[in-house]
């Protein structure tokens, strides 16, 4: 009989559901060395955050076919490692859901009715009516950042309280967004009009202190701001400040840069309009119920041979299948990033051609991984392998996929063609050797670059001056290039210039580009 490690504790119906098809052992607070020697006689391992799955303890897994985090996060996990093993790895995407959103709202409304503050008061002894006029979120506008599945049920419960809706998320599309009742709108819009700002997004470099002091002072006076989604998201200190100073209405915050808050935290004297919660989104019953069915029964399931229907890593792709497809997957990660950032941020189709030999191949890993290069500038912790294909489909993204092995240019290759903010544009890739990835093509002019960190892209009259027009200003900014390749179809005709460039590039340039004679557009891609 299979046996199973459950190493954090969990709720003891994912243990029930465990023990239907395997032996469980419960052997919490193991060190890291114990849980090294102990990995290598089970076939399964279910954690929750407590228990660190490095790449050292994955390998000492023999045995392993299954790991499962009771939970929405895998940053505990190795999954790079866990996927070259063989090993599915699953965690519970919506298990949390739903008590994430009530508890924003929970929060929304504890802030317009002064709740925490009257009880304080009337527990102190005190009948003080008069103090806690709150007000009403009836009609008031709601603006919601992040329209995952969080999000979305925020929304949708807001909307049937009577608000108002913006919304401010790159890769929604206008579908979506009709759908959710919705109006979709720029993140200064959202900061101006909004009554309400709650937050449902991911830390990304682009997210970290999305609101700071800056954005807080185009705020209206009494606007009310709720994070239940990552610490970071806020500049605190910002936030803290706005709040006693009375700049805003007040602020409900469940998460924060730093866990457990420091006890010198700006945070903690910024008055009673400042709500705080220590990480309570997911602390329900019912959702610590739920991750533990969740993943228990996937665990099972596995077990028994059957497919986990939330794996983060590419499910039942077995070492030697990884092997072969690994370069290809790389190819395709990097494509879709490249692609969605020439199409803008809110793409709404996709059509994945396989080309020449791979053409054959396993597709769905392959449309996988290029869904998660095209989310990933925005959802950077949250995008996985197969998680990729829900988040695209939340975000209204219409995926195709098509074959042609007639074309030989390359053994194989790809052509990723994306129509979003920026309109319609294509890639092509292909490996030279066995992984070294090229970009053979960009919006059908032929080209042969290796990607790199920083690209800049112009489309461009080919014509003298160009280039070292181009070089000149890059050079006066002290941005250095590493390589360049021009693409065109006829003399004298439009091009594609592409730089590797060694720095990052101010975006204030990019206007001093389309300035220079002959530049039609100028595109900074980061890789």
């Amino acid at each position: 009989m299979p046996k199973v490690l459950v190493s954090d504790p969990i709720d003891q119906v994912g243990i029930d559901i465990l023990s239907q098809v395997a032996t469980v052992d419960v052997k919490t607070n193991l060190s890291p060395d114990e849980l090294i020697k102990a990995l290598p006689e089970y076939d399964a391992i279910m954690i929750r955050s407590g228990t660190k799955l490095t790449k050292e303890a994955i390998e000492a897994g023999k045995n392993l076919k299954i790991i499962g985090r009771a939970g929405v996060g895998v940053d505990n996990v190795d999954v790079p490692t866990a996927t070259r093993q063989g090993i599915v790895v699953v965690n519970s995407p919506e298990g949390n859901t739903i008590a994430a959103a009530e508890h924003a709202l929970a929060m929304m409304l504890s802030l317009s009715r002064y709740i925490p503050e009257a009880n304080a008061s009337i527990k102190s002894g005190k009948w003080d009516r008069k103090s806690f006029t709150g007000v009403e979120v009836y009609k008031k506008t709601l603006g919601v950042i992040g329209l995952g599945k969080i999000g979305s049920h925020v929304a949708t419960v807001a909307r049937a309280l009577g608000m108002r809706l913006l919304a401010y998320d790159p890769f929604l599309t206008a579908e979506r967004a009709e759908h959710l009742g919705v109006n979709l709108v720029e993140l200064e819009i959202l900061f101006r009009e909004s009554d309400y700002i709650t937050l449902h997004l991911p830390k990304t470099k682009e997210t970290y202190h999305l609101i700071n002091a800056e954005s807080l002072k185009i705020m209206k006076p009494n606007v009310r701001i709720i994070n239940c989604a990552r610490g970071g998201i806020i500049d605190e200190a910002a936030l803290a400040e706005a709040v006693k100073n009375g700049q805003i209405g007040g602020a409900a915050l469940d998460v924060f840069e730093n866990e457990p808050l420091e006890a010198e935290s700006t945070l903690r004297a910024a008055g009673s309009r400042l709500i705080l919660t220590p990480h309570l989104g997911a602390s329900t019953e019912e959702a610590q119920t739920n991750v533990a069915v969740d993943v228990a029964e996937q665990i099972r399931d596995v077990l028994l041979g059957l497919p986990a229907r939330a794996a983060v890593n590419i499910p039942g792709l077995g070492p030697d299948v990884w092997q072969k497809l690994k370069p290809y997957l790389q190819l395709a990660e990097m494509l879709g990033n490249l692609v969605g950032q020439l199409a803008g941020g809110r793409v709404d189709t996709l059509d994945v051609r396989l080309q020449g030999e791979i053409a054959t191949s396993e597709s769905q890993p392959i449309v996988v991984a290029a869904l998660k290069g095209l989310l990933s500038p925005a959802l950077r912790e949250r995008v996985n392998f197969v998680n990729a294909s829900l988040e695209a489909k939340e975000r209204g993204i219409r995926v195709t996929e098509t074959r042609d092995a007639t074309i030989e240019d390359y053994t194989g290759s790809l052509h990723l063609t994306a129509n979003g903010t920026h309109g319609q544009q294509s890639v092509t890739g292909a490996l030279l050797g066995k992984s070294e990835l090229r970009i053979t093509n960009i919006n059908d002019f032929p080209i042969n670059v290796a990607p790199s960190h920083y690209m800049l892209l112009t489309l461009h009259r080919d014509m003298p001056g160009i280039i070292g027009g181009l070089g000149s200003l890059l050079g006066n900014f002290n941005v250095n290039i590493a390589s360049m390749q021009v693409g065109r179809r006829m003399v004298r005709g439009e091009a594609v210039m592409v730089l590797n460039i060694d720095d990052p590039l101010p975006a204030s340039l990019l206007e001093e580009i389309v300035r220079i004679p002959g530049v039609k557009d100028a595109f900074v891609v980061n890789l």
